[in-house]
């Protein structure tokens, strides 16, 4: 019964994705489009190599995890908020569901619509540069698990959020900073030490610099300290979803 309900409530998220794939793929592939003809083909002439790379071939990996962040996170707050906003959420949390299942059921259909935006923006770089991909193994696990903690981090929003100016507020003023000061564009070795020490809070940089690993075999961050900031975030995240449905947060008030 559990694996129905899991099954269930992924499969209505992957739908979803597919029936308004003009708002939730196409745009994303034509935003980072635009991000390598501007970023990589003209300013990144002028930039040369970085790390030992083609500048375009850099920020590759970069933005390919800006589209699996921004689209994990963005899926599961819009449908669950919406689920709110429509009283149907109250259908699910009297079936015989437990939460976790839940929160799992909605994560991975966020992490699905992450990871299919990624691999659309991958296809998009392979039309601009060559993507050597030295440990497919690492690309694909951080990869994955990203997508699966900003999906998290979407329910903890959406189960918060009170109104729809909540939703975009965390997207706009927190994730999307983070996400371009998370070295999308940049090697932190260029900064300056105090800044390179600043940088190094911020978790995106983790995520990002492990999938530039997999992908081009460099990084500014020990790998293993990576994935470990990844899984304690993960665990954070899950448990915070967890409490909050377990105590009606946002849900029963």
């Amino acid at each position: 019964m559990r694996l129905v309900g899991f099954y269930t409530l992924a499969r209505k998220e992957l739908v979803r994705v597919i029936r308004i794939w003009p708002q939730t793929i196409l745009p994303p592939a034509i935003t980072m489009t635009l991000y390598f003809v501007i970023f990589g083909g003209l300013i990144g002439r002028r930039i040369g190599e970085m790390g030992g790379f083609d500048y375009m071939q850099y920020i590759a990996p970069g933005l390919i995890m800006m589209a699996v962040i921004t689209n994990s996170y963005g899926n599961v707050v819009s449908s669950f908020f919406s689920a709110k906003i429509q009283r149907h959420l109250e259908e699910m949390l009297v079936a015989p569901m437990p939460n976790y299942i839940i929160v799992l059921g909605h994560a991975a259909g966020g992490a699905v619509r992450g990871m299919v935006v990624g691999l659309v923006v991958m296809l998009v770089a392979l039309m601009f540069t060559e993507l050597p991909m030295a440990y497919p193994l690492v690309m694909l696990s951080v990869f994955a698990l990203t997508a699966i903690v900003f999906s998290l981090g979407g329910l903890i929003n959406a189960i918060l959020a009170r109104k729809f100016d909540d939703v975009s507020i965390i997207p706009s003023f927190v994730l999307a900073p983070l996400t371009y000061l998370g070295g999308v564009f940049y090697s932190i070795s260029l900064l300056p030490e105090f800044a390179q020490k600043l940088s190094l809070l911020n978790p995106i940089l983790y995520m990002v610099n492990a999938f530039r690993y997999g992908m081009l075999g460099v990084s500014d961050i020990s790998l293993w300290i990576a994935y470990s900031i990844i899984l304690v975030f993960f665990a954070i995240l899950y448990s915070t979803c967890l409490l909050l449905l377990r105590r009606g947060t946002g849900i029963r008030e």
